[in-house]
């Protein structure tokens, strides 16, 4: 009986163990994530490139469906090429923000979803907020996004984006 009483114990004790083990593990990750998105949001501001392009994977797996043409972007090199060209066309300093993050984790894979709007002056448009969907991967302890897809809705009786949307 004490055998089987003192199993329970520690069968307890080392579940209870795990368990913390892994939300702290979770605090870490949804952590890490937020700071991505933190230093990618001070990169736009400061319309710095290389530091824009440290959360995406450094190689030719990246994908991102973007919001302007051409409709996609395959690997780091031809993303970055296409954020070259819009920080070109931003006269000044912009402002950024990411609203609505949410993050989920499941092992080594996370996807993201937020609302990221910027002002600035770039001809006729001045402002603009998108959806953003991010999967994330972790490589060797680091998160990076592997895919992105960015969007805005379309008003379908004018044909038009909505670059300013609200819920």
């Amino acid at each position: 009986m004490k055998r089987r009483s003192l199993f329970l114990v520690v069968a307890v004790a080392v579940a209870v163990g795990v368990l913390g083990l892994r939300a702290d593990a979770q605090s870490n990750d949804n952590a890490a994530i937020g700071a991505l998105y933190q230093q990618f949001a001070n990169a736009f501001r400061h319309k710095d490139l290389d530091a824009i392009m440290l959360p995406y994977v450094h190689n030719n797996t990246l994908f991102v469906f973007d919001v302007s043409t051409p409709r996609e972007h395959v690997g780091w090199d031809d993303y970055r090429a296409d954020w070259k060209g819009f920080f070109g066309a931003i006269k000044g300093d912009p402002t950024f923000s990411i609203s609505e993050l949410s993050v989920t984790i499941s092992g080594d894979v996370a996807y993201t979803h937020s609302i990221q709007s910027f002002s600035g002056n770039m001809g006729n448009l001045h402002a603009m907020a998108v959806r953003v969907t991010d999967v994330l991967r972790k490589i060797n302890g680091k998160w990076l996004i592997v895919l992105e897809h960015v969007s805005v809705p379309v008003d379908f009786t004018t044909l038009k984006p909505d670059f300013m949307s609200r819920p």
